[in-house]
């Protein structure tokens, strides 16, 4: 009986591929994309991927913190806060201290960040629309319930317990 392949291994020769490994593979995706979308469509309005994504992060909920936007975009501390100190700078993104919390900050655009927002949504439409072409409408289907179960149970293990470890 043959042993079934392990993670990342050639099923040929039971020998570790990195072409193979699921996390490298989603990360070489990831790379190709963000290259298309830099190329395509960021060029244009001179935003870097953090500063889209932190647009349309805060331009979602109006006025936000760094911390909940860095959440809703995925980004780290680090990238948020270059971001809006670049944003700001541009006059896309205005700080205030946030009342409730001294130390606290908060986050909204500025009439010209505002403006930048409201063409995220035809160019996120056409982002996906071109990255989608190659692939039917049950493959799409398909891709977005699996993009959300890996991304759930990665949570999950993050959170032994309900913790995250990092905390």
């Amino acid at each position: 009986m043959k042993k079934k392949a392990e993670v990342g291994e050639d099923p040929l020769n039971g020998t570790f591929r990195l072409e193979n490994f699921l996390p490298y593979r989603l990360s070489v995706a990831e790379e190709a994309v963000s290259r298309v979308i830099a190329r395509d469509h960021l060029a244009q309005s001179g935003l870097t991927m953090p500063e889209w994504r932190l647009i349309a992060a805060v331009g979602r909920f109006g006025v936000i913190s760094p911390t909940a936007a860095g959440a809703h975009a995925g980004m780290d501390k680090v990238k948020v806060s270059r971001a809006a100190a670049s944003l700001v700078g541009r006059g896309l993104l205005r700080q205030a201290h946030d009342p409730s919390d001294g130390r606290g900050r908060l986050l909204r655009l500025t009439r010209k960040g505002l403006a930048i927002h409201a063409d995220l949504a035809p160019t996120a439409d056409a982002i996906e629309t071109a990255l989608m072409e190659s692939l039917t409408k049950t493959e799409r289907t398909v891709l977005h319930k699996a993009l959300a179960k890996l991304s759930a149970h990665a949570g999950m293990l993050l959170r032994p317990n309900g913790a995250d470890v990092h905390e």
